[in-house]
């Protein structure tokens, strides 16, 4: 993973998303997810490409249950949209880079 992705906790994921007022893009995801491995190169390249106006966060669903469960995350990989630390969209598996944009820039 590149250094323009965040990796998230459960102890972090909070003040992740309220130290930034871009939109942040949350995927969660697992090492075993086939899908999830599919969109990983995609949102590297969202990542890079918008640095500076989106943050691009990772959540490992099989290490941070709580926040899947918070979130009702039932399929993976599924993308969490926020602005100003509120939910404002969400999708289910793979997106492709130009969906991601523009739901990160409507926010």
């Amino acid at each position: 993973m590149s250094d323009a992705i965040i990796n998230v906790s459960e102890a972090t994921f909070d003040e992740t998303l309220s130290s930034t007022a871009n939109p942040v893009i949350v995927d969660f995801w697992a090492p075993w997810c086939g899908p999830c491995r599919t969109i990983a190169p995609i949102l590297e390249e969202v990542a890079k490409e918008k640095s500076g106006s989106v943050t691009v966060t990772k959540v490992n669903v099989d290490e941070n249950q709580g926040l899947a469960q918070k979130y009702n995350v039932r399929a993976i990989p599924t993308i969490l949209f926020f602005k100003d630390g509120e939910l404002k969209d969400q999708a289910v598996g793979l997106l492709s880079k130009d969906d991601l944009i523009k739901k990160a820039e409507a926010l």
